[in-house]
């Protein structure tokens, strides 16, 4: 017997506390009944692993806390707890621990916090509506601990009745006018109120008001308006009358509409109409009066019908034509005149107009054997033409007449005649081509040159076709998403280049509008030796997932294009985008603080910064988009100093520094990717994060390279230790506390970008705004003296000391690029003269998807020169260390 009680026993101990394989929980947390305002502290430990990953649960949630703390108890024996300083209702809750051990999760017992305190309303009194002396009931739920609670209620400000356990349901019986009720909850530890609700009668709806036209279509109007005072109770129903003036009376039936929304759409009016609308609205009680009468007039139109009984009479001095004038509800618009229309001879003459439905035209004699229309014409056009009349004396019309019937007979005829004799035409020229063909045949079987007739040819040498996606040999689902934002090549006036790389180059443009207006832009073109359609295609599925960007701090696609060559098969695909003025983020912090002339930037621009990107990321994230390079290399800044997220897709295959290579694949930013992925190549969400916080410690350090002095081939060996970035001089504990939890080795514990948002955004909020900028750097020069790569730097204008703070968004700047001879590749694109001469060289980008920056020779990756920096291109040159794997 007592073999087996310690049988069960020992499986109940498994069971509750061992996770399996010699893993398992030594401490439960416990529960707690804790006073608000005081402190409260939970312990779990755990025995069996080297460094467990113990996360505190609350309520089913992952708990993200500063405060829990690890103790080490053994050689694989860890404690944890979780502390509250101060306990408030929302901290009660069901509280218990998780440890993840080869892919399986365990948990701890559960334990309770209670918190103890006055009353808490679980329900209060809600407002009510009701009709007078109509029986209604109020509810008043409040809870401890302690318990038990008692609630009084107050009506009409005096006590009803004595006090009565929770929940309480107060019974009355009625009132005749609106009162104000509240209910107290009491227990051992003091009273809460609740709020003050309000008991009202229902009445009769107030006046609709702010009756207009909201749009006129054709003979439909839509009109709205806004509803009154709903009478406590809510409106079902609007009456919408509407009346026309006809007949001296009104003549419409009234319209019953739903509500909510509060418009009607009513149709079937006639044009160039008079009417009137008016509208009550009903609720449970009644119908509100009508407010005033709203009065409109339907659109013109074109005249519905002709003029009828056109006639009339020929003498030798002239020819007077009289016709019936239209009705208003046939002219539908305002009458701007009658258009006579004749023909004389089967030739149509001009045109005639007349203000009146009569008309006298001198020279009778001319206009025997004419044919008169008429139509009547409003401001909107003109209407359907009457019979035609042929003028001829009374004695010729009776026989013109009878002979109606063989004017026919011959017309036909004639036209039967006519179409035959176009036919033969047509055959016969046919006919000619052939022939013409076959003198270019040789006597043998077979024919070298098969030749058809022109019948239009041009001196002038024939010009490229314009380039279609058809074209590329693309797959068709990215051939259909990109065909809606292609762009003609006879739009764009390519400018000189920003920068060049091994898959293509970065070039300034203007692109033309179809409304004439010209707008700056950037252009990523593919190299022009690159004719594979498999690496086009790569080019343009960045491309198309930009497409479909919409934020402010993700860069967004403008449109493709495609330049066709001579005796080349395939077109050069070009991306177009914004031109970013400010260039990437990675120069701007390095000249701020390596440049010829320093700068400081507050805290508040620069966490103006980070929360940009994170938002931007977070819009990607919720877009299920990796971006898999984020840095702040490739994060550009436009002319409002706001950060845009750029690079996406093919960043991996074209940067060209703090990369290792993976086989021969891609090259992968090193010092920005997370453990996971550096490990095993798997990117998610959660690794996109770990480089936002590589990105905010480049942002703190003003464009340090992350981990001096650690190369990139011992990175992996580096974190594997548990090392990570340190902390940068002069940065706050809680800014640094954010960028280190986007460093968990465990990527569920990683904040979201929607809490990183958050967090930045609290950060940011918390400090007083940025001082104004007093004299803002406008303009420098990096261009060499003599444009070659050693030359030294000029300042355009005087910068701003370290005292002057440069506020977010306050300066604006421009940093040129150098013009250079492009030695390496020929330039196949030709610059329009005036387009040349308009774009200057005072400002930079970025390479994207389809180009990278300079590795050899004149401008550098980072589109820097000069020997004053010599500092400035150390940094560069830290971050361009390359290992292949």
């Amino acid at each position: 017997m007592k073999m087996i009680l310690w049988i069960l026993l020992f499986l109940l101990r498994s069971q509750a506390g061992t996770c399996g394989n010699g893993v398992f929980f030594t401490k439960h947390p416990s529960n707690q009944t804790v006073s608000q305002g005081n402190g409260a502290r939970l312990g779990c430990a755990v025995q069996g692993l080297t460094e467990p990953d113990i996360v505190w649960m609350k309520d089913g949630e992952k708990l993200y806390s500063t405060d829990q703390m690890f103790i080490t108890l053994g050689e694989q024996h860890w404690e944890t707890y979780h502390s509250v300083k101060s306990v408030q209702q929302q901290d009660a809750g069901q509280y218990w621990c998780e440890v993840e051990y080869h892919d399986l999760t365990f948990s701890s017992e559960r334990a309770w916090i209670t918190v103890e305190g006055v009353p808490h309303f679980l329900q209060e009194p809600q407002d009510v509506a009701t009709f007078p002396n109509v029986p209604f009931n109020l509810t008043c739920d409040a809870v401890g601990p302690p318990e038990p609670v008692e609630v009084l209620w107050w009506l009409g400000g005096a006590q009803d009745g004595e006090p009565r356990p929770s929940p309480s349901i107060l019974h009355v019986q009625g009132v005749n006018s609106s009162v104000k009720f509240y209910c107290e909850a009491k227990n051992t530890r003091g009273i809460s109120v609740s709020r003050t609700g309000t008991v009202h009668i229902k009445v009769l709806p107030a006046v609709p008001f702010g009756l207009q036209v909201l749009r006129m279509l054709d003979n439909n109007v839509t009109i709205s308006w806004k509803p009154g005072f709903s009478g406590h109770s809510e409106l079902s129903t609007c009456i919408v009358q509407l009346s026309r003036r006809a007949a001296r009376r009104w003549d419409l039936p009234q319209q019953q509409v739903r509500v909510p929304p509060h418009l009607q759409v009513l149709s079937g009016l006639r044009s160039h109409q008079n009417y009137s609308a008016r509208v009550s609205c009903v609720n449970e009680v009644g119908a509100s009066p009508f407010c005033p009468w709203l009065h409109f007039q339907t659109p013109q139109s074109v005249p519905s019908a002709a003029p009828r009984n056109l006639t009339f009479e020929l003498s030798e001095q002239q020819l007077a034509l009289n016709w019936a004038k239209l009705q208003d509800e046939e002219l539908q618009g305002k009458l701007l005149a009658y258009k006579v229309q004749w023909t004389l001879g089967g030739e149509p003459q001009e045109p005639l107009l007349f203000k009146d439905n009569s008309a006298q035209l001198s020279g009778g004699g001319r206009f025997f054997n004419a044919s008169f229309q008429v139509s009547a014409c409003t401001s909107v056009g003109c209407g359907p033409w009457s019979p035609p009349v042929l003028v001829l004396p009374a004695s010729v019309q009776v026989q013109v007449q009878r002979s109606h019937m063989w004017v026919g007979v011959l017309l036909g005829l004639l036209v039967a005649t006519l179409v035959g004799l176009l036919l033969t035409v047509v055959a016969h020229r046919r006919e000619k081509e052939t022939q013409f063909g076959s003198a270019f045949k040789p006597p043998g079987p077979e024919s070298s040159v098969s030749f058809t007739a022109a019948r239009s040819f041009n001196r002038s040498c024939a010009e490229l076709q314009e380039s279609t996606l058809d074209s590329l040999g693309i797959n068709v689902d990215l051939k259909n998403k990109l065909q809606d934002v292609l762009i003609p090549e006879r739009l764009l006036t390519l400018g000189h280049m920003l920068g060049k790389g091994e898959f293509g180059s970065v070039r300034q443009a203007f692109l033309k509008s179809e409304d004439s207006s010209v707008q700056r832009v950037a252009v990523k073109v593919l190299k022009s030796d690159i004719t594979s359609s498999s690496d086009i295609e790569q080019c343009l599925k960045e491309a198309a997932y930009m497409k479909d960007f919409h934020h402010p701090n993700v860069i967004q696609l403008i449109g493709v294009s495609l330049h066709r060559r001579h005796g080349q098969r395939l077109p050069i695909p070009m991306v177009i985008l914004p031109f970013m003025k400010h260039g990437d983020l990675h120069t701007f912090l390095l000249l701020s603080r390596l440049g010829d002339h320093p700068f400081d930037m507050s805290l508040q621009t620069l966490l103006r910064f980070m929360l940009d990107i994170s938002q931007g990321m977070k819009y990607l994230s919720s877009r299920s988009i990796i971006h898999r390079d984020l840095a702040a290399r490739n994060c550009m800044l436009n002319e409002n100093m706001t950060v845009c997220v750029a690079d996406f897709g093919l960043s991996k295959k074209i940067y060209s520094g703090d990369y290792y290579r993976q086989g021969s694949v891609s090259k992968l930013p090193v010092k920005w990717i997370a453990l996971e992925s550096l490990a095993d190549n798997v990117y998610t969400t959660q690794s996109d994060v770990w480089a936002f916080g590589v990105t905010m410690w480049e942002i703190m350090t003003r464009g340090q390279t992350p981990y001096p002095g650690v190369e990139n081939s011992e990175i992996y060996e580096y974190l594997i230790k548990g090392e990570r970035l340190k902390k940068p001089p002069d940065c706050r504990d809680d800014i640094y506390e954010i960028m280190h939890s986007c460093w968990s080795p465990v990527p569920k514990c990683r904040p979201s970008f929607q809490h990183l948002v958050d967090q930045v955004e609290a950060l940011s909020h918390s400090l007083s705004p940025a001082p104004p900028l007093k004299e803002p750097l406008l303009y420098v020069n990096l261009e060499g003296d003599e444009g070659e790569p050693g030359g030294g730097g000029a300042v355009g204008v005087r910068a701003p000391g370290p005292e002057e703070a440069m506020a977010a968004g306050a300066a604006s700047w421009s940093i040129p690029w150098q013009h250079r001879a492009e030695e390496e590749e020929k330039d196949w694109l030709m610059v329009g003269s005036g387009a040349a001469l308009a774009i200057g060289g005072d400002y930079r980008y970025i390479i994207g998807p389809c180009g990278a920056p300079e590795e050899e020779g004149g401008v550098d990756g980072a589109g820097r020169r000069g020997e004053s920096m010599d500092t400035l291109q150390e940094e560069v040159r830290d971050e361009e260390d390359v290992i292949n794997v």
